[in-house]
Formats: structure tokens, sequence, C-alpha cells
């Protein structure tokens, strides 16, 4: 929101006061409180009839410094709150005449009170961002409202990335930002998942601490600051440090939570009915069969909308018309090696039967005089589950449970986001607060069910709305696109933007959702949507199955999600890394290369795990230009050599991009091509990629429990390769892509492969040396 006209003027009917002349700090144990009057005090009469403001800087964990700003703090303060992890941070604070430091980890707050208002965050000493004079400020408006901003500075060549899955340029400098989830699909400057993060390529994160509506002025308002404000007499954030952008991610995951390890199966391949298509058992097992005839692998089958009956959405009951035997057809489904999604969402139609047993308890949100808020859009008479109350938490999961004794494996936690404001809930919580966090208790409630009833690393959604500290509940996809090139490039902007505010796992539906794609239009989503961390083939009014396009969908289909089954024992890796420093799989090119200015704008390409760099396709002719950093790479798919640290043009078919490996790598292929929940470990083949002399590399191979079975990690000194295992209890072999013979091998023997030199270790070697 913009309060200045231009840099002098405030705009008509606003009052900005700032901090201006600091009277006080006040040092506790484990904070700073800075008191500061609104105007230069020259005499004692000056304090008079004036606005003291308040700033108080503590520190929940190392490197994350968090400030409270506030003007009058006697209000009463209604939730909801996000939920925050804290740690026993002992800080370092010093004061004197000057000011004041507090210091946590490497991450440091100074204080000069010579200068009027001077703020300065420094890591490892060097300064990252700061609020002077001007900045902070108590506003308020032509009706009396107040407001609180903050204005940190933004440095020369500094970008900013992330607040959530945005599908607007990838850089945020210049933009305006209001973080208000609302159903936009991926073509505007709507959200489904607004976070109040961002990420600085200086190496630091700012979360404001607000589950309303923060509106963001980035580098436009002030066009040397980024500007954040919420409604009220408070205002808080964090400083987040970090000793690169991963690192920053990882500490704001340890702040908000660190994303849940998805199963195994769900990074194979999902196919839907689609929303509106017409189906039935019969046109289910038409297409499912239809796969398996074509060596098509399918992992997942999901059930869009409509196999609820019409008006009666969400009463998670089956058509019976269409699905006279719910039981015996996901038994038959289960049966052929399938994992069932079903597809539900928290309103409930007037004409579901739930309605009326909701009312009458108490579990549906309600208006100011005690009716039940209704209303037509979407469904007609809807009404919205009050997860406030955990009674109707305890009621909504109920319901879901029938579903999972009927077979049902996961739920597709569609909308969340259009979540009224002039309502009253349960527990009291700030109904503007709540647009937002309602997606939050949604899907918790939804996450907490499946590990209850399923089991811990069993438990995954398919969810589209998100806040922050949703990340803990994945799998979240990127809604409604459509089916262009256009489209499919803001779907991977809104992916890597998502990445950037702390998600590790995310899709997006192949081939776009709304209209039908063009067969090359579908063909190149493929290969993008397949090597992402979800693949799932969804859409509005059409079927999906690539055969409805051409033959040749049909093997670029196969020969992806084989692909990416083969890849599984390198992404689960990947995935668990996710987890535990809460850095996205699919990644911008930033994170992995901070040190290289040209990654800093790229949102055409991304890294896949460490070691894969993917640049999908936006064009039927097949032209792609991307960047490599430093290095020779090697395509993955052709075995071709490129030389980085430039601009790269090529063209490609339909069975080929650049799925580039960054030299030193050392990938972990599976020995299965047929499912993505398999033994890993098991005749695991390592794949050494232009490991350079005086270079290390390593692979770690983990079990579908995140386990570790195996860790290899291979050394070059001029022409020797020394290889060391780890847990080698089952079989494995050494690929040495690019190279038909080797002098020699130690501890093992080699053969010619498809690829290079296989090297195989003899029956529990946990060492080899290999002359090349």
């Amino acid at each position: 929101m913009k309060f200045t006209d231009g840099f002098w003027m405030t705009r008509e009917g606003y009052h900005i006061q700032n901090p201006t002349d600091i009277r006080d700090i006040v040092q506790k144990e484990d904070s700073l409180t800075v008191y500061a009057a609104t105007k230069y005090i020259r005499t004692k009469g000056d304090t008079l009839n004036g606005t003291l403001l308040k700033a108080t800087y503590s520190s929940p964990m190392p490197n994350v410094i968090r400030v409270t700003l506030n003007h009058h703090k006697g209000g009463m303060k209604k939730g909801p709150e996000f939920e925050l992890n804290h740690q026993d941070e002992k800080v370092d604070i010093s004061k004197n005449e000057q000011g004041a430091v507090l210091k946590s980890g490497n991450l440091e707050v100074q204080i000069d009170k010579t200068n009027g208002w001077d703020v300065s965050f420094l890591y490892e000493g060097k300064r990252i961002t700061g609020s002077g004079q001007r900045a902070a400020g108590y506003i308020t408006g032509p009706s009396k409202e107040a407001y609180f901003r903050e204005q940190l500075d933004l440095g020369i060549g500094e970008y900013v990335y992330g607040l959530g899955e945005r599908f607007t340029p990838f850089v945020k400098n210049g933009q305006v930002v209001d973080t208000w989830n609302e159903d936009g699909g991926t073509s505007s400057e709507q959200s489904y998942k607004n976070i109040p993060f961002y990420l600085s390529n200086k190496g630091y994160g700012v979360f404001v601490n607000h589950p309303e509506r923060v509106s963001y002025e980035i580098a436009s308002e002030n066009v040397s600051k980024v500007q954040f404000s919420v409604e009220g007499e408070t205002l808080e954030y964090f400083i987040i440090g970090g000793d690169n952008p991963k690192d920053v991610l990882d500490n704001y995951t340890k702040l908000t939570g660190k994303p849940a390890l998805p199963p195994a199966w769900t990074f194979g391949l999902w196919l839907t009915t689609s929303f509106t298509t017409d189906y039935d058992e019969a046109t289910v097992n038409h297409f499912v069969d239809g796969m398996a005839e074509r060596d098509l692998p399918l992992s997942v089958f999901h059930f869009d909308c409509f196999w609820m009956k019409e008006y009666q959405w969400s009463d998670f009951v089956w058509d019976e018309a269409m699905f006279p035997d719910p039981e015996g057809m996901l038994a038959r489904l289960k049966e052929k090696g399938l994992k069932i999604c079903a597809w539900i969402n928290p309103y409930i139609a007037e004409k579901s039967y739930l309605f009326d047993e909701g009312m009458e308890n108490g579990y549906l949100v309600k208006t100011a005089d005690g009716s039940v808020w209704q209303w037509d859009m979407w469904q007609a008479g809807m009404a919205l589950v009050d997860f406030t109350n955990p009674d109707a938490v305890n009621w909504y999961k109920s319901k879901l449970e029938v579903l999972l004794d009927q077979g049902v494996d996961s739920f597709k936690t569609d909308f969340g986001e259009r979540i009224p404001t002039d309502v009253v809930y349960f527990d009291g919580s700030d109904p503007v607060k709540m647009h937002n966090y309602y997606t939050q208790l949604y899907n918790k409630a939804v996450f907490e069910l499946l590990e209850d009833k399923i089991g811990k690393n069993e438990a995954a959604l398919f969810a589209r709305s998100a806040t922050a500290g949703g990340q803990q509940f994945p799998v979240h996809w990127g809604g409604d696109c459509s089916s262009t090139y256009e489209s499919m490039a803001e779907s991977l902007r809104g992916g890597l933007s998502l990445g950037l505010s702390g998600f590790g796992f995310w899709s997006h539906d192949i081939s776009g959702f709304e209209s039908t794609a063009t067969p090359d239009v579908y063909k190149r989503w493929v290969q993008f949507g397949l090597l992402s961390s979800h693949s799932r083939l969804h859409g509005s009014t059409s079927y999906r199955v690539p055969w409805l396009f051409d033959e040749e969908s049909v093997d670029v289909v196969r020969d992806f999600t084989k692909l990416k089954i083969s890849l599984m024992p390198y992404l689960y890796n990947s995935a668990v890394e996710s987890t535990v420093r809460g850095i996205p799989m699919m990644r911008a090119m930033l994170l992995d290369f901070p040190e290289d200015p040209t990654t800093y704008n790229l949102d055409t390409q991304y890294m896949f795990g460490d070691s894969i760099l993917v640049a999908p396709i936006f064009n039927k002719e097949g032209d792609v230009r991307y960047y490599l950093p430093e290095g020779t790479w090697t395509n993955y798919l052709t075995g071709a050599k490129v030389q980085g640290g430039r601009w790269i043009s090529e063209n490609h078919d339909f069975k080929t991009l650049p799925m580039m490996i960054k030299p030193n790598s050392l990938i972990a292929v599976g020995a299965v091509d047929s499912k993505p929940d398999y033994d890993f470990a098991n005749d695991v083949s390592l794949h050494l990629f232009e490991l350079a002399d005086g270079n290390s590399a390593q692979a770690v191979v983990v079990n579908q429990s995140a386990e570790q079975e195996l860790v290899v990690n291979v050394s070059r000194n001029g022409s020797v390769l020394e290889v060391r295992a780890e847990g080698a209890g089952k079989p494995w072999n050494l690929v040495l892509r690019g190279m038909e013979s080797v002098s020699g091998v130690e501890g093992g023997s080699q053969a010619s492969g498809a690829n290079g030199v296989v090297v195989t270790a003899a029956a529990g070697a946990s060492s080899l040396t290999i002359q090349l």
C-alpha cells in the first residue's frame, strides 16, 4: 500500500509518524527495547502530547532476529498466529552511550542513537540491510485507521524473490504484492499461496509475522527500499541470516516448519479423471488399462470432483449412479498396483446431508447474528467448515476416515482461498487474519488424519492453497493454468517462487488445466512435468491420456515416466534433503550458484536436486536457449558434453531436452523403471560425470524410511579414482559416463555399457581403485 506522493509528500488523508529521536534503550537478558519520539526533543515540554514508538529486538534461534514495532500495545490481540518454533538462543547484548547491539549467531542488529533513527543488520560483520530515517512509520488514514510500515534498504544489484507462488516476473523488484489468497488462476497477479517471506540475493530473508494481508512495495514506492505494511498498531518481522541462500531457507523453515517427506509412490505419474468429464468405473478402467497396455507406468489414479453427486459437494459419498460399488472398484484398482486419490474441499453445499448435521452441531462458520454463513459461488448455498472448532475438526476427519477405510490413500485438498471476512469463528479468531490462515487449519486437519491413519512418511496431499508453514503438509500444485507455452512458463515461475518461500515439493497440471493443449504443447509439458518433483496429468473439460493427442505423445510419456522412476534413488535422497534443510527439490539457479550473477534472473530453467539442470522447451520448433555455469556439463539423455560459463542455443525433438549434469556429480540410478517405490539400493548404478583432478563426488542412497543404505564417495588424483562405499550390503556398480575403457580395476571388474565403462564391485567390497 502506498502512503506517499513521490519522495517528499504524503498522500492526502494520511499522516505518518516516524521514529526520529531515540530517547531510551532498555536492555533485558534476552532483548533490547528502543523508545523513539516521532520528533526531535529539545526541551522537557517537547515530551508532552507526542507519540513514543517502540522497537523490541530479540532472537528465537541462532541467526534469526525478531523485530517488533508498536505504537499502542494494550489492545486485545486476536488470533490466529503462525505457529513458530523457538530454541533457547543465548544472545549477546552490549549497550553504551552511542547505542546498542544484539547478536544472535553470526547475525546482529546495531542501533545507533547518535544519528536519529539508524538501525543496521549485519551478517558476519557485513551490513546486509537496515532501517533509517523516514523508514519505519506509524500511519493513520482518512478514516483514522492505523497502519504500521517498515522500509528496509535495498542495495545496488540486490534482487528480491519469493512471497509465495507468484506467477508475475520472477524477480520481484518493481512489483506491488499483497499477500491475500485468491482463486485467480496462474495468469494474474493473484496467488493461491501467499507467503509473507522474501529472499534476497544478498544472502538474507525477511519474514513478516502476520497471517493477514501484508502489503509490499518492492522498489516501487521507494525504489531503494522494500516496504511492507499491515493494518493495526503493531508490525513484527524477522531478519533471517545464513552463509548462503540455502542456509537462509534452512533457518526460515526451522522457524516455520520443515516439509514432511512424501512417500515414494507419490513421485510416480498421477492420472486424473479431469474436472467436468463424464466418467464411471468403466471409463476409469479404460484409461488405467490403456496405460498398462502401452507400457506407461502409472502410480496414482485421482478421482476429481464428480465422484460425488452434483450439488452435494462435499458430502464424501460416492455417486451411486456412477459408482455403485466404490469399495469393490477401489480394491480392483489397487490390485493393479495403483494408489488412489480423491478430490475434496472444505465447503458443504446446502443439499449435502452434512449441512444440517454441521449446522445443528455448530460445526460451520457463522455470521454475526448466529446464522450459518452461506453463498452460491461454487456450490449452491454452501457453508464453510469451522476448523477453529476442535469438534468440527474431528467431525470432518471422521467423514474422510470412511474414505480411507474404503481404500483411498490421499486427498486433493482443493480450494480454501475465497474465505469471507464478515464472519464469526468458534474460537473468536479475527476473520481478516483467518482469510489466509484458514488453509493452514484445513490442510493440517487432513494431513494429520492421514498420518494417524496411514502412518508418518505415508501421508500426502495434493493441495492448492497455503500460507506460511503450509510447507509442512506436502504436496502443493500450481492451480488452474492454461494449455499454452506461456502458461507453462508462468507455472514454472510460480513454482520457483514457491520454492524460494520454503516449500520443498511442487507440481502442476501437465499440459495445462483450461482448454486442451495441442500435441506439441502436451509433449513439451510432459517433459517438464516428469522432471518436476511431482507429476500429474490433469485437465478441465477433456481427458489427458496421451493417445488422445498422438502416438508420439505415448512414447514421450513412456520415456520420461521411466526416466523419472529410474532416477528415484537420486530424487528420493533429494527429497530427504528438502525435509532436513527446507530447500526445494526444484530450485531456482541462484540457490546453487549464488556467486554467479547471471543466475539471478533465470526463470526458464532450474536445478532438480543438486546435480541436474533442466531447461524446459517453450515452443513448437524445439528451440531452447539456456545458461550453464562454469564447467563441463553433460546431457544425461544424449551424452553430449557442453562447456559452461555461457549461454547455449540448441534444438531438440520431443525425446530430448537440456537435462544437464553438473560436473563432479555422482548420480544414483535405480534398476527399476516400472514403479517409483522400489528397493533403491539394490543393483543401483552410480553414474560419474566429469570428475576433475583433485575433486570428489558423493552419492547417498536412502530407503523409503529415509534411512541411508549406501554412501559412495569417489575421489580423483591424477589418473586414479579411489572409490569408497559404506553400507554396501547390496550389489551396486559405478558407471564412468562417456569413457570407453579404463586401464585397470582393483576390487572389482569392468565391462562396456551403453553409457560408458561399468565397474562392478566384488561381492561385499567397500572400495575400488580405478586406473584411468
